[in-house]
């Protein structure tokens, strides 16, 4: 029996929840041997031009203004990536950083509210103040002041909220009627958003790098296991990723589609204790266990209706 649409979203994003978690070690080991923002241009410039292969006869078919709204949406995730990077690069608990990154998936509905007046549920208002608690928690263990890196994780993921939201409307658009009477579709296929996306990553990136970082790109030779962390956070951290994410929700509504995501940080925590010894004091895991509750409280209504759709 064919899967439904979204029997087929929720365990595609369940692999995106797996392939961002190997992407945060990935990353890590990159940049402790790469400038951050150097391995970002090169991580989704690759990404990029792969992806720009296998949609070029999508990008092809792009309207001039299907182009323009694909770069804003680019230029959004560039945005969040250049702060993610940044508390990668600064951040000293992996876990934790995924945690607080994650916070992105509560916020949608507010942005969403911000940007085009729909209505945020209940839920996300009851969950701010739990997921605060959560964020006081994890800055407590410094005297009530972030580190740097927890700083960068909490805008990347105010940004990132923004990018779900644009990136969703981007391949849901319903049909539309423009000045001239004419209806068009301004809908985007979700292999040319996604090249698009990485490409102007990667431009944002190296212009970013360029001006602000070492004109070195490598603290030393450009070494197989370098290389090899950059072409796996390139193909399978960023193309795949990002390719079946954008699938993803072209196939399912956010609401009930972001939900899954919600476990990336647990895996990521998981994956960081193995791969890096990491370990939580009490006081992080209460805040990140604030975090995920937030997140749980947030999405409640979504996530019972995803359990009943599993059952049925």
């Amino acid at each position: 029996m064919a899967l439904s649409r979204e029997r087929q979203a929720d365990l595609m994003l369940l692999g995106v929840t797996w392939l961002a978690a190997v992407s945060w070690i990935f990353s890590k080991e990159a940049v402790a041997l790469m400038a951050p923002l150097a391995f970002m241009a090169v991580r989704f410039v690759l990404a990029g031009l792969c992806l720009t292969l296998l949609a070029r006869s999508d990008m092809a078919a792009l309207s001039p203004r299907e182009w323009r709204r694909a770069i804003v949406v680019g230029l959004v995730f560039a945005a969040g990536m250049s702060c993610w990077i940044m508390g990668l690069t600064h951040g000293t608990h992996l876990g934790e950083g995924a945690f607080l990154t994650i916070l992105g998936v509560l916020l949608v509905p507010i942005m969403t509210r911000l940007c085009f007046g729909e209505r945020s549920p209940v839920s996300t208002w009851v969950a701010l103040p739990v997921a605060v608690a959560g964020l006081a928690l994890l800055a407590l263990r410094n005297g009530f002041r972030p580190e740097i890196g927890q700083i960068w994780y909490v805008v990347a993921a105010n940004l990132f909220a923004l990018f779900y939201a644009l990136n969703t409307r981007a391949v849901n658009h319903g049909p539309v009627c423009d000045d001239t009477g004419e209806v068009s579709r301004l809908a985007i296929a979700p292999g040319a958003l996604t090249a698009i996306n990485m490409l102007t990553v990667g431009a944002v990136s190296a212009l970013l790098s360029l001006l602000i970082e070492d004109v070195r790109l490598f603290d030393g030779m450009v070494t197989p296991a370098l290389a090899g962390w950059v072409l796996a956070s390139a193909l399978i951290g960023s193309a795949a990723r990002f390719l079946l994410q954008t699938q993803a929700q072209s196939l399912s509504p956010h609401s009930h589609g972001v939900v899954i995501l919600i476990v990336e940080p647990v895996w990521v925590a998981l994956l960081a204790a193995f791969w890096f010894g990491e370990t939580m004091t009490a006081t992080q895991l209460a805040g990140c266990g604030l975090i995920f509750l937030a997140l749980l409280i947030s999405r409640g209504a979504a996530l019972k209706s995803w359990v009943a759709r599993q059952a049925a």
